[in-house]
């Protein structure tokens, strides 16, 4: 048990003495076979990490930066990339490591990667060679750990990434349609460090080196452990099991204050009690101010330190400037790897959102205070990206991180944050604590323009747009100079029931964005187009306002190529609301508490995405039956007021709606970010004209 708090004053990352192994030097690429660790000069490895994607040495996969971070600090690092999960041999490829094993599902959730928002199988993997699906287990994180016990049983096991993150209490798992344990007390690992954790990695891999026990390190922010429920020692313990409760905001003499939330077998067997879990959880996230929770699993506790603390620039720096391939491992030759190809030449500017959507798992893993790299950084990496990558024509894909424009945006007032508990600095309007100068950014671009061999910059992370109309100079300066034929954007819903639950703002904010965005253009003497993106069958959204986003679609000629059907991913409030059906951004009562429509049912969920796609002919008979049913057969003809026409073309409308399937099997794959586990998404709208 911890005999102090976490600490508060963070130890720079690069302040640490090196491991003894730093002698080595430098691998070109982190070793993934015995042949390559004896070219180094290497008998063993000091740390060895797994992981559910191919290993492509570049900062946007997480391996590679935890990899070369860990090597920074002096230790001999191997990688065992997508191994073969039947047995324990191929997880012996490079020996026993001297100090620990470090598993992760990869980039992605391993189910959020295999399977459909429907729970269809996907044929393919975008960070896998060859675009190959069924390279990793469902669950990866539970079956590595299983597998690497089998192969050494006393060696420790330090488990992260998205999907450990993410899985760190108690959680709805959608896949199975049921509320499972945390992932540290399934993998039976001795660690789990969630959010970007190369401060508690570091910490935890010289503590290890020093012979310390991982399973008793509480004092580490950003990590989950367990320990047994009798061991309280001298901590004052806060009880939120019941429903009626609410976090005590108040200070308290005593340092040692820990949040008790419900159990996971209270949980499991009470939706409201879940509800109540997951907002003590969300309102304990600011590191400034949250304190550990604790949630017992039988007989014994998973005690959840506070998020650990945002990296300084200093230190976003220096992760980002290891000296990465920026190519995937010699070991794939020309084989194409999706993910890799997309990224290839984007450069990540910063960590972290405060935007809050509900739905995304981007705050709950990289946190609210947006981590900015400095200028001269990013614009290093683009001239190593010029000087070193051989196909590199002049072109930046994209300059952003979580969103395009949130870089060096921060509350005004350090002790304000320190004390905030908000869940979004943007909903329901932007805090006026919050700063919304583009000007740094701005400059950014210019800088980056102006390099030697750069011809184009690209911007194609999301844009927040109710941020962009606040800096008009911003929105000019990214139509003229980085937005090609068209610029993504997320108004995610047009009416305000799904979009209260989203914590999105109204349609209205859209608007304005593109009637900036469309004056711009025309200044520019450019034709531009925005690419909103819009999500079926989220929490809160009935039939009738998917008929009215449909509706609004139609009337700006919009048509969907592909949709997104909401999928609830572990941890959000958007899935606590969806298993739920109560409102867990709101106290939840047993009397009196907000209720949270959700559609569930797979021909429900199906129609919430056949109204996405009302031009699609293999959706009218779905669709009339929906709105005959709704009281709205007026919307039903041939004219253009109407959604779907009454009649039929021959051969269509026998395939049950969306469009074409065929059999269990779902091609089309979401490109997903490093950042949250869900979709990059590459199913835009595009106008009839």
């Amino acid at each position: 048990m911890p005999d102090t708090p976490v600490r508060e004053t963070p130890k720079e990352l690069m302040s640490y003495r090196k491991y003894w192994a730093h002698r080595f030097g430098t691998a070109p690429f982190l070793p993934m076979s015995r042949e390559e660790m004896d070219l180094l000069g290497w008998d063993s490895c000091d740390i060895i990490l797994v992981t559910g994607d191919a290993y492509i040495d570049h900062p946007s996969f997480g391996m590679a930066v935890i990899g070369r971070t860990l090597e920074a600090q002096g230790f001999r690092v191997g990688i065992i990339a997508q191994p073969d999960w039947q047995g324990p041999d191929p997880f012996k490829v490079l020996g026993k490591p001297n100090l620990f094993f470090g598993i992760t599902a990869g980039n992605m959730d391993s189910l959020v990667n295999r399977y459909t928002a429907d729970r269809r199988i996907r044929s393919n993997d975008s960070y896998t060679p060859n675009d190959e699906g069924g390279k990793r287990p469902d669950r990866a994180v539970i079956v590595y750990s299983q597998r690497v016990r089998e192969a050494y049983k006393k060696v420790p096991i330090v488990i992260g990434g998205i999907e450990a993150s993410l899985r760190r209490i108690a959680h709805f798992d959608y896949w199975s349609d049921k509320v499972r344990r945390s992932v540290l007390v399934d993998s039976k690992a001795d660690i789990l460090l969630y959010g970007n954790a190369e401060r508690a990695l570091i910490e935890v891999a010289h503590r290890i080196a020093k012979g310390d026990d991982p399973k008793t390190m509480f004092d580490v922010r950003g990590c989950a452990l367990m320990r047994d429920a009798s061991m309280m020692a001298d901590w004052q313990e806060i009880d939120m099991t019941s429903i009626d409760d609410t976090a005590p905001r108040d200070k308290h003499e005593n340092e040692k204050i820990v949040v008790r939330i419900p159990s996971f077998e209270t949980v499991r067997d009470d939706q409201e009690v879940y509800a109540q879990a997951s907002r003590v959880l969300h309102v304990e996230s600011n590191p400034n101010n949250a304190r550990p929770i604790v949630q017992a699993h039988g007989e014994r506790d998973v005690w959840i330190t506070p998020p650990p603390l945002p990296l300084s620039t200093k230190e976003m720096d220096w992760v980002f400037g290891q000296p990465y391939a920026r190519s995937p491992h010699p070991v794939y030759g020309d084989a194409r790897i999706p993910a890799w190809e997309m990224i290839k030449f984007s450069v990540n500017i910063m960590r972290g959102c405060f935007g809050g959507c509900s739905f995304c798992s981007i705050t709950e893993h990289e946190g609210r205070i947006v981590q900015n790299r400095s200028h001269e950084s990013i614009l290093q990496e683009i001239e190593d990206m010029r000087d070193k990558m051989p196909d590199f024509k002049g072109q930046v894909s994209d300059l952003g991180g979580p969103t395009a424009n949130m870089y060096r945006l921060a509350c005004k007032d350090d002790d304000i944050q320190a004390s905030c508990r908000r869940l979004s600095c943007v909903y329901p309007s932007i805090c006026k604590n919050l700063n919304t100068n583009h000007d740094s950014l701005t400059e950014l671009y210019r800088k980056a323009r102006d390099l030697r061999g750069v011809k184009k910059i690209s911007i194609q992370s999301g844009l927040r747009y109710d941020l962009a109309v606040k800096s008009p100079s911003y929105v000019k300066e990214l139509v003229t100079h980085h937005v090609g034929g068209y610029l993504k954007i997320a108004p995610e819903h047009t009416e305000d029931a799904p979009l209260s639950k989203m914590m999105k703002p109204g349609i209205g904010s859209y608007d304005k964005f593109k009637q900036m965005f469309d004056m711009a253009a025309k200044k520019a003497g450019k034709e531009l187009y925005l690419i909103p993106y819009f999500i079926a069958a989220h929490p809160g959204c009935s039939d009738e306002d998917m008929m009215h986003l449909a509706l609004w679609l139609k009337r700006n000629g919009y048509r969907a190529d592909q949709v997104q059907a909401f999928t609830p991913t572990p941890m959000s409030l958007s899935t606590a609301m969806y298993y739920s059906e109560r409102n867990p951004m709101k106290p939840v009562r047993r009397e009196g508490g907000e209720r949270v429509y959700t559609a569930k049912g797979l021909k429900q969920r199906r129609l919430h995405k056949a109204f996405l796609r009302y031009h699609d002919a293999e959706n009218w008979p779905l669709l009339r039956e929906a709105l005959k049913n709704m009281g709205r057969a007026d919307l039903i003809g041939n004219g253009k007021k109407h959604l779907v026409p009454s009649w039929q073309p021959k051969g269509t409308g026998n395939k049950g709606g969306e469009g074409v399937r065929t059999g269990r099997k779902h091609k089309t794959q979401k490109f997903m970010t490093t950042h949250s586990g869900k979709g990059r998404r590459n199913s835009p709208l595009r106008s009839k004209g």
